[in-house]
């Protein structure tokens, strides 16, 4: 009964997760061009491991800057940099771990 109850929280705590990183993330990166997993896949090309590249994406996300973006300055010029995140430490720790879970590449290659 226990186990049950744990397994049905830990489903909760997940969904609910996810739900911060479809409202707050998805739902903007929509309305670009270029779609989310590749923004990831960029971030793990200049940060390589997991704690590196969470951080710069909430940093960035925190504190929006040019100088901080991995995007090219040709898509900056022509969509900006974009505005700081209201979300806050929780939710944007959330969203990116709920990210990250998404996209890994760590364990699925073979």
């Amino acid at each position: 009964m226990v186990k049950k109850a744990v397994l049905i929280l830990s489903l909760m705590f997940c969904f609910a997760n996810a739900d911060v990183y479809e409202k707050n993330c998805v739902t903007c990166h929509k309305q670009l061009p270029v779609s989310i997993d590749k923004y990831f896949y960029k971030y793990l090309l200049i940060y390589s491991s997991e704690r590196d590249m969470k951080n710069a994406i909430i940093s960035y996300l925190k504190y929006p800057a040019q100088e901080t973006s991995v995007m090219s300055d040709a898509f900056i010029s022509r969509f900006g940099i974009k505005k700081k995140s209201k979300l806050s430490e929780y939710e944007l720790k959330e969203a990116v771990d709920v990210y990250w879970q998404k996209y890994k590449v760590f364990g699925k290659l073979k």
